[in-house]
């Protein structure tokens, strides 16, 4: 059934639902940005200290082996299972990360952050199941609210995060991930209020064009490369965060406040970045983000104060919303209906291949070469960023004025 089938009522429904369920989804989240990192320096011994963002990285492979099981069974049984399906790995993940504390286990903290991944392969589809039951026109701003969910996650997850890191005590952070889990039994009972058709039968049978003349497009090309390098950027210098704050003397407490700025420079754009991309253009809001993020890694430059560290944070979310929302607005103008499970997933498995690898990096290069190389590093992937937007915009200037033949 095609969006503009499903009348107005459901549609806007869906879209409440789904950026509740966002909301939720960031929180556990931020949770995690905060606790994961520290949680799993503690349970490692002095000379393994470096492997401290292993989890991290487990949980962008988790997202990563996801990303395209998640979108084909979707297609197959629908939106809402397939979310149900998410939130019950919720639950699973916050059990095993509580267990982990108990045990001081860091194999079964990296076991709880793969499950975590797991969980976010299928709630990242949030703000592509919005585009996908709405009207084109509609889409940008559509996946923009969804989004903008976020910005509550921003107040909620982190807060949470300090008030239950001694929950439990004297078994540190096991209560963040009893929060955890209760926050994916929250977004477990929401999601059954979705109303998302499936694909008619004929839809299904047709399938599109092969996925290989759907990736040769411009349009794709340049959304896959704001939307993964842009990712790259924020989770590089996002992830090293709590350690390097930790370095440079600042608490539990200092690092969950920073990462809570974050999250809000992260989502609080949503509000209007549908706006501004229907007003400047979507390829103008793609390059913007990847020269905001520039500024971030600037501030992170500039010094190791907490004002450094908070700035650049802000500057990085805001960057990456611009970029991420803009790469998924572009998306959706490259496939039809029977194309977007094998075109999403394509998009989405490649954008987490590539955080995997940051989130390695980062523990890696802040370890064994420091906060500056992190940021360096960071230069070059935000270039491609604004170089892409930069490009298609010049030929579709070229395409515009080709005399007809």
């Amino acid at each position: 059934m095609s969006p503009a089938a499903v009348p107005a009522v459901p549609r806007r429904r869906n879209v409440a639902v789904l950026t509740l369920a966002q909301a939720l989804f960031m929180s556990v989240q931020g949770m995690a940005i905060a606790t994961t990192p520290l949680a799993g320096y503690m349970l490692l011994g002095v000379d393994e200290k470096w492997l401290a963002t292993l989890p991290i990285f487990l949980a962008h492979l988790g997202i990563m082996g996801t990303t395209i099981p998640a979108s084909l069974l979707m297609a197959a049984i629908g939106r809402r299972a397939g979310f149900t399906l998410g939130a019950l790995l919720g639950v699973a993940f916050g059990a095993v990360g509580c267990l982990a504390l108990y045990r001081q286990s860091f194999p079964l903290l990296c076991l709880a952050a793969l499950l975590q991944g797991m969980q976010a392969g299928f709630f990242w589809y949030f703000r592509l199941a919005a585009a996908d039951s709405t009207e084109p026109a509609f889409r940008a701003k559509a996946i923009s609210l969804v989004m903008a969910g976020g910005v509550a996650a921003g107040f909620i997850g982190p807060q949470v995060a300090k008030w239950a890191v001694d929950w439990l005590a004297p078994v540190m952070f096991a209560g963040v991930y009893v929060g955890m889990a209760g926050f994916s039994i929250a977004v477990l009972l929401l999601v059954q209020l979705l109303d998302i058709p499936r694909l008619s039968a004929a839809e299904r049978a047709a399938g599109g064009r092969p996925l290989p003349a759907i990736l040769r497009q411009p349009a794709y090309r340049v959304a896959l490369a704001s939307s993964v390098f842009g990712y790259a950027v924020m989770t590089l210098t996002m992830s090293a965060t709590p350690l390097a704050m930790q370095a440079c003397g600042f608490t539990f407490l200092d690092s969950a406040s920073v990462i809570q700025m974050h999250i809000i420079g992260m989502f609080l754009p949503s509000f209007f970045t549908g706006h501004l991309i229907a007003r400047f253009g979507v390829l103008t809001i793609i390059a913007t983000g990847g020269v905001i993020e520039f500024a971030g890694v600037t501030a992170n430059l500039a010094g190791i104060e907490f004002a450094n560290f908070a700035v650049a944070n802000v500057l990085v979310g805001l960057g990456w919303n611009f970029a991420y929302v803009g790469g998924s607005t572009l998306l959706t103008t490259t496939y039809a209906p029977a194309e977007r499970a094998k075109v999403q997933a394509s998009h989405d498995f490649t954008v987490y291949t590539a955080t995997a690898t940051s989130a390695a990096l980062s523990g890696v290069l802040q370890a064994k070469a420091g906060w500056i190389v992190i940021n360096l590093a960071a230069v070059p992937l935000m270039a491609v960023v604004v170089g892409a937007a930069l490009w298609l915009m010049a030929h579709q200037r070229r395409v515009a004025v080709a005399p007809a033949e």
